[in-house]
């Protein structure tokens, strides 16, 4: 059993201001609750991190700040995403606590769970992933869509952990070696398992938001998905590599025939044929060039070696 350690609970946040000071009172009383139980030390704190939102959000971080002791903020100079909020405030702490907690501002986590998660760490958990136990509260689409994207995510080769989103456990050990990823397009929920370490999982029920709307539609959802399997996954690339052989073999049965027909004295003119055959190669050409295209430019942003944030306040 490990000693009790300092807890960091870190916060990305984008115009959260309807529910962020409930989300600041109930981790407040989450972070009171285990140190009264001599979990964490009383350096335990709640870091928010203002992912340059267009609300009010960074002046009720300072005003939650000035008046809970235990919550600090951390203002980004500008709109980063998600995964970089996120990273900004790992790293910017990893250096102050034993372990770290990440959590939306939305209430939807059960922040009970937390508890539980810091119980795994002091029995030698490295890594504690925050896991779903079902989707009952999400609509049919949504919860088939979710579903639909771990299956594609695992069947393209990614290592991520069914039903985990960004909910999870991180100890010093585990953010350090986090800090030795250099690359500029995050995918964090396929990053973490490539650590390592021992890790465990711990089962919630996902509750209703708070407040406010959801900051990831349908079409942010779209480009996550793709954004986590062009960049850890290069199956995409071989399966277009699989159809243009098909294809090929394909075209090759066709130009047989074809011959046979002509030697035979059964000629037919296939207009349509012909131009569908176009219309499909071409097709297929286009989506073979976007696709590499993808990866390209993933490369051109790793090259350029560009900050992922900026931070422009901390309040400790």
């Amino acid at each position: 059993m490990r000693e009790k350690s300092t807890l960091f609970i870190v916060v990305p946040c984008y115009n959260e201001k309807d529910v962020l000071p409930e989300t600041s009172k109930r981790l407040s009383e989450v972070l009171e609750n285990m140190i009264s139980k001599n979990k964490i030390t009383d350096e335990s704190r709640i870091i928010f991190v203002d992912d340059g939102s267009l609300d009010n959000t960074w002046e009720i971080i300072c005003r939650e700040h000035n008046t809970r002791p235990r919550v600090s903020g951390i203002k980004l100079s500008r709109n980063q995403g998600h995964q970089n909020a996120l990273l900004g405030g790992l790293m910017t702490v990893k250096d102050e606590c034993g372990c770290a907690v990440s959590i939306d501002a939305d209430l939807q986590d059960d922040i009970n769970t937390i508890e539980d998660m810091v119980d795994k760490y002091l029995e030698g958990c490295e890594i504690v992933y925050g896991v779903r136990k079902k989707r009952d509260s999400d609509t049919f689409f949504k919860r088939t869509t979710a579903v639909g994207f771990y299956k594609l995510m695992r069947f393209m080769g990614v290592d991520c952990v069914f039903n985990h989103a960004d909910y999870r456990l991180l100890s010093r050990q585990a953010l350090n070696a986090l800090a030795e990823f250099p690359e500029k397009n995050l995918f964090l929920r396929g990053m973490i398992p490539l650590i390592g370490f021992k890790s465990d999982c711990v089962y919630y029920d996902r509750k209703e938001r708070f407040a406010g709307e959801s900051k990831y539609p349908l079409k942010k959802m779209l480009s996550f998905a793709f954004d986590g399997i062009t960049s850890f996954s290069i199956n995409p690339i071989r399966m277009i590599s699989t159809m243009g052989i098909t294809v090929c073999f394909i075209a090759f049965l066709i130009l047989l025939y074809s011959v046979i027909r002509k030697f035979t004295g059964h000629t037919i003119t296939g207009w349509t044929s012909i131009i569908c055959s176009l219309w499909f190669l071409g097709g297929v050409q286009l989506i073979g060039i976007g696709l590499i295209g993808e990866y390209i430019g993933k490369m051109y942003k790793e090259v350029k070696n560009r900050p992922r944030y900026i931070i422009e306040t901390y309040l400790k």
